[in-house]
């Protein structure tokens, strides 16, 4: 039986607007490059058993966001210059980048790469991922306090920002420097991260 032309116009039709919703889905995620004047990973660590608490940052880093508001779903991956560290203190930033400590001669950099999630109104709030550092990989999870998103008024494009928070332990990752003087290996990480939404 031969088919007539309309019909075989309206399949075509038919068949088309089955596709346009998963090219839809595909065009929803976006990436964004992490800003590096606007990201500054900060850490919080016990000094002597509590009697003080060291505080740094480091000053250069890297990363890419993958984001898919609509699915809810997305990727993170940071680099993290080592070198970079900075207490406000040029002997504490020698001693902690040498041998003795991170060792940057052999693990200069320090990565995490994880998946967004806990979504609410097309926003993650956490991250579930993993921390490399001083050679060794482990789970460490990020809580997203605050998420948002608007038009960059000079580039516009779509700028994201967030503030995130961790806790790991870092004799975990062969950093216990300390640890029989009593320190806690318990380290606060902070994160203020912006991404600009690629061309």
């Amino acid at each position: 039986m031969r088919i007539k032309p309309a019909t075989m116009k309206t399949k075509l039709l038919l068949a088309l607007l089955a596709l346009a919703p998963m090219g839809a889905t595909v065009a929803a995620s976006a990436t964004y490059t992490l800003d590096p004047n606007h990201t500054y990973p900060s850490f919080e660590a016990d000094h002597m058993g509590g009697v003080s608490v060291w505080r740094g940052k480091l000053n250069h880093t890297t990363g890419k966001v993958v984001l898919d508001k609509q699915k809810g779903s997305g990727t993170l991956h940071v680099d993290l210059d080592l070198s970079s560290i900075d207490f406000g203190q040029d002997k504490l930033n020698a001693w902690a980048t040498s041998k003795e400590f991170f060792d940057i001669a052999k693990y200069p950099d320090a990565s995490y790469n994880g998946q967004l999630a806990g979504f609410v109104s097309g926003a993650p709030t956490r991250v579930d991922g993993q921390l490399t550092l001083h050679g060794v990989t482990k789970p460490v999870s990020l809580t997203i306090n605050s998420f948002k998103c608007i038009p960059h008024p000079l580039y516009k494009r779509e700028l994201c920002g967030a503030d995130a928070l961790a806790h790991f332990n870092r004799a975990d990752f062969g950093l216990d420097m300390g640890k029989s003087y009593g320190f806690s290996m318990d380290v606060t990480l902070r994160i203020q991260v912006e991404g600009l939404k690629d061309k």
